[in-house]
């Protein structure tokens, strides 16, 4: 540098702002999260599937002479549908969702341009693929009975999406739970929301061989329409009642538990 000239002034870096992503990769990046978080978390798996296929062998085991006088042909087709039921409903990744928030993880989330939707909608996106797999098992251990599907496979497929859907619609609840309370004993609760749809209903015996005010009860359960719907792809072909009565079923438990889900999601962000 010779004197009296000025030194060099280096160019001026551009400054890069982060963007958001957009909602649809927010979305898979939550899901994908959470489904890669499944297997490192086996006890949490396990009982849904274990239990309901106890239970399952129990009731065909003790009660197939009982509801053969109730008109049920087939108990275990009868009772196929009723541990579908059992192994989706509650299953979600609330508890997941709970350690998160006590954890701070959530909380920085909420600092990110991540659309705040996604970060629910992302887990619910979780849970329908879980228990759907999670209904497989169930249905492989009806076929090894010899419980056959008189809808065929296109049947088969149907059952598992409405066992998806339900167990979809049910897990709004324990979201809504674990975002209003940030509480994993008040998350593990919450299948007890379940209990009154799972015995005031069509689990042991058809409709129409229910008396008093369990028939009454029963009639407005939401689960009696859905363990019809399930039943007539198996015994009774492609019946548009009963399958359009099932999905109005799953419909309103949906459009309960969302609301209540996203309404506690939205008073969470809010406090940030």
């Amino acid at each position: 540098m010779t004197a009296g000239t000025a030194p060099a002034v280096p160019p001026a870096r551009a400054v890069t702002a982060g963007r958001p992503a957009g909602f649809w990769r927010d979305l898979t990046s939550v899901a994908i999260r959470a489904l890669r978080q499944i297997p490192r978390e086996p006890e949490a798996i396990y009982p849904a599937l274990v239990i309901p296929l106890f239970f399952f062998a129990v009731n065909v085991g003790t009660l197939s002479d009982v509801a053969s006088f109730a008109g049920v042909g087939d108990f275990e087709a009868f009772q196929i549908p009723v541990a579908i039921v059992f192994a989706v409903t509650g299953i979600s990744r609330a508890n997941a969702l709970v350690v998160d928030i006590t954890g701070g993880y959530f909380d920085r989330l909420l600092v990110t341009p991540m659309h705040r939707t996604s970060l629910l909608l992302g887990l619910m996106l979780a849970d329908l693929a879980l228990v759907v797999a999670l209904s497989v098992p169930v249905v492989v251990l009806g076929y090894l009975l010899g419980v056959q599907f008189v809808t065929g496979v296109a049947g088969i497929g149907v059952f598992l999406l409405l066992a998806g859907l339900w167990g979809l619609a049910f897990t709004g609840f324990p979201y809504a739970i674990a975002l209003r309370t940030g509480s994993p004993a008040a998350v593990n609760s919450s299948f007890l929301l379940f209990f009154p749809f799972a015995f005031l209903t069509t689990t042991f015996l058809p409709l129409e061989a229910l008396s008093g005010w369990l028939a009454t009860a029963a009639r407005f359960n939401p689960v009696t329409y859905l363990l019809a719907a399930l039943r007539s792809l198996i015994t009774d072909g492609w019946e548009i009642v009963p399958l359009a009565q099932g999905l109005a079923a799953i419909a309103g438990v949906g459009l309960v538990s969302f609301v209540l889900a996203f309404r506690s999601l939205r008073s969470r962000t809010s406090r940030r």
